[in-house]
């Protein structure tokens, strides 16, 4: 018997993914719950068992095909998957099995396999064609409205952004309205909006080709959902960024003598962080960089945990991984954690779970190079902290020049959140942390 293996539910507002790699082949025999292909989603790469065991009979999607939750993956044949046992037990058996088919079940299952297709297919018919009907019931009778398909952290997301998920077309299974329709309708309207002084859509692109060779390679998954995201972020965020120079003089000096003492072995202490468990202080001085404002209600959503997200660059893209409840782990804990989560996001075996749920976001260009930046807001957080290249710089000190390290900040905040006194006191309570290492490590 074949039996269709349908793409599961991957997680919350997760309508689709892309086949990043297929690990078995037409002709394969598998076993239930063996990995079958590599999917990759937002931000993670994930391994999709399949429950059923059997020959695979016909593969339906390529690496690189978009998948969306509940569409036939696999096509699988059980019975080849029968334990081999005496022949002549085996035919009698498939003898016995079709004598009981012809007798009568044969019309019964004709019925089982093909009525329900219409009965599932009215619904989803029906879901597809209520986003476009309703608008026309909602101008009549618009406290009497149904609630739109869509799942709780849509409706969060959208009551987030002030939308109203009435105005949106879903692309999801049976017109059921995702995240990503969110973020294109608010995409859209900011585009449209040029009469009133908003956006204007880009214009084309030209034919780069007369001018010269080119080659078009598809962004992944994980990228085309960074520009989403950074393009959302950007639009519906005001940026305003904050710079200043930490001195790092002593800190380096402390650091570096705790790291040659610990062995190769040891934590291994980076300045991020260091960075990370001084912002977290400050998250609890100033409650409001901790939060996330509701535009629909007119509330600030003050968090009262700190997960700080850690933006990590790889071969396949940035993520960015979430140190969780960083207020209650050590220096060295949150440097251990953070040189694991990296190594998982290089070897492209992050979950989900392990990238959700940031309060606030670090992201560090120091190994790279560079003297300041503007990063860009990780909505719906308020702000962000950008790290550069400490470099040594001469400072009057006792009426002596002496040289100091200094490490350049930036601070981008959401203005409708935090005003420029308070990002400046932000960068500066920073600067003064950093700066006396003794007072940072004894609020650890």
């Amino acid at each position: 018997m074949s039996i269709e293996f349908r793409l599961p539910e991957l997680g919350e507002n997760i309508a689709e993914a892309e086949v990043a790699e297929l690990l078995v082949k037409e002709g394969d025999r598998i076993e239930a719950e063996q990995s079958v292909m590599e999917l990759e989603t937002e931000k993670a790469v994930l391994e999709l068992p399949c429950p059923h065991a059997g020959v695979v009979k016909k593969i339906h999607f390529s690496e690189g095909d978009s998948v969306s939750v509940g569409s036939v993956i696999l096509t699988i044949d059980e019975e080849a998957a029968a334990p081999s046992g005496d022949e002549s037990e085996t035919k009698q058996d498939e003898t016995a099995a079709a004598e009981k088919e012809q007798a009568e079940p044969e019309p019964a299952a004709a019925k089982t396999e093909s009525a329900p297709a219409p009965k599932e297919a009215a619904p989803v018919a029906a879901a597809s064609h209520t986003p476009t009907v309703q608008p026309a019931m909602e101008a009549t009778a618009p406290d009497h409205r149904p609630p739109p398909p869509a799942g709780p952290a849509t409706r969060r997301f959208a009551r987030k952004l002030g939308v109203d998920l009435h105005e949106i077309n879903g692309t999801g299974p049976g017109g059921r309205i995702v995240q990503e329709d969110v973020e294109g309708y608010v995409k859209s309207r900011l585009q449209n909006s040029a009469a009133t002084g908003g956006l204007r859509t880009a214009p084309p692109l030209p034919d780069f080709s007369q001018f010269g060779p080119i080659e078009r390679k598809r962004l992944s998954k994980l990228n085309r959902t960074a520009a989403d995201q950074l393009s959302t972020s950007w639009q519906v965020i005001p940026h305003v960024t904050q710079h200043d120079l930490a001195n790092i003089t002593e800190l380096e000096k402390v650091r570096k003598q705790f790291m040659s003492t610990s062995g190769k072995n040891g934590p291994k202490i980076t300045m991020t962080a260091i960075a990370l468990k001084a912002c977290v202080q400050i998250l609890t001085e100033m409650p409001h960089v901790n939060s996330s404002l509701d535009m629909e209600s007119g509330e600030l959503i003050l968090k009262q945990y700190y997960h700080i997200g850690v933006a990590v660059d790889t071969d396949h893209g940035l993520v960015v991984p979430v140190i969780q409840n960083a207020d209650r782990k050590s220096i060295m804990e949150i440097a251990d954690e953070l040189a694991q989560l990296a190594e998982k996001a290089r070897e492209r075996k992050l979950v989900l779970a392990e990238m959700q749920g940031a309060t606030f976001t670090i992201t560090n260009l120091g190994s790279i190079g560079g003297t300041a930046f503007t990063p860009i807001v990780n909505y719906p957080e308020v702000a962000i902290l950008g790290l550069s290249r400490a470099q040594p710089q001469p400072a009057l000190v006792d009426g002596k020049l002496e040289e100091r390290m200094m490490m350049p900040m930036s601070l981008s905040y959401d203005h409708r959140v935090i005003n420029g006194a308070d990002a400046a006191k932000f960068v500066v309570r920073l600067s003064a942390l950093l700066a006396q290492p003794f007072g940072l490590l004894a609020n650890v």
